[in-house]
């Protein structure tokens, strides 16, 4: 069976968001012969400049049909003219297509066809803050590296859209055809840690911004209580102050920042598999393992024990 699929590109796409999933699709091919027929379409026919001018040659929407829609990222997604455009051919095939997806903030066109109202969904880790006010009614979960919703598929910033094909091959072909494919582009089938991008959502303000320091002296001190006015002291600051400057900044709040460095400790020392879970949940300062577990499942969907087996297969 001959999947096809429909990449949809526009002026200002990302052309990562195409190249990485394109490359995916091709090599999975070559282990079961005839299995994709990839198709780039466009608003328009003809070259489609990307926003590093590098340029893809398309083919005009039509209707197809087509078993898989992939939606590229990229400046191109917000307030352009051909915005509109492809929305509603979107909205037209969506009935159609066995699923829909969308790489980096190509969301923004899912959305702008009503595609993920009351859909979970991710996109690029610097667009949660504007998707989130401009779409309120997707339910985004701004941590994933992807999110399957139904037939929807929504996947982070750029290169999770190799993560997002693999899981896509996944589907269709099965593990080892994705775990082929995997190894042929030298990528992770699946990133160890799970699904999150979180540790670059604190890179946007907690690394290298203002509070950069405050975050390097808390990863040292996970085990101990990191209260708002603790942090706030060590910032020279008062607790009010410091908790609006900082979500401000960070686009988190001190406690959330908190629980992800703790979770990113945990991630790591979970998958190395030597100290046993209750152990790990002490000295990063959860404490209680059933809190961990908890945060876990919100953060990447799995327990701990799952990411540890994961770990070791």
């Amino acid at each position: 069976m001959t999947h096809r699929i429909a990449l949809v590109i526009f002026t200002d796409f990302q052309i990562l968001d195409a190249a990485g999933p394109i490359a995916a699709f091709e090599i999975a091919g070559r282990y079961a012969g005839g299995a994709y027929e990839v198709r780039i379409l466009a608003p328009e026919a003809g070259w489609v400049a990307s926003s590093s001018g590098a340029a893809m040659a398309a083919e005009a929407l039509d209707e197809g049909p087509y078993d898989t829609l992939v939606v590229a990222g990229g400046d191109g997604t917000r307030d352009r003219d051909h915005v509109p455009v492809i929305a509603a051919w979107l909205a037209r095939q969506f009935p159609v297509a066995r699923r829909t997806a969308s790489v980096c903030s190509g969301a923004y066109l899912l959305a702008e066809a009503g595609l993920l109202d009351g859909r979970r969904c991710t996109t690029h880790w610097a667009r949660t803050d504007h998707f989130a006010r401009r779409y309120p009614k997707a339910r985004l979960e701004a941590d994933r590296i992807y999110v399957r919703d139904g037939t929807v598929w929504t996947s982070a910033g750029i290169t999770a859209g190799i993560d997002l094909a693999l899981a896509l091959i996944e589907d269709d072909l099965g593990a080892e055809i994705a775990r082929k494919t995997a190894q042929q582009l030298v990528v992770h089938q699946r990133r160890p840690g799970g699904q999150s991008q979180f540790s670059a959502l604190l890179d946007m303000g907690g690394v290298h911004g203002r509070f950069g320091a405050l975050m390097d002296w808390a990863r040292e001190r996970l085990a101990e209580r990191l209260s708002v006015e603790r942090l706030a002291e060590q910032a020279a600051m008062s607790p009010r102050h410091f908790a609006r400057a900082f979500a401000a900044e960070v686009g988190l709040t001190p406690a959330k920042a908190i629980e992800r460095l703790r979770l990113d400790a945990a991630r790591t020392l979970v998958e190395a598999g030597r100290a046993p879970i209750d152990q790990v949940a002490e000295s990063v300062g959860f404490g209680d393992p059933e809190r961990m577990r908890r945060a876990f499942l919100r953060a990447f969907g799995q327990p701990p024990q799952a990411l540890r087996r994961a770990a070791r297969a």
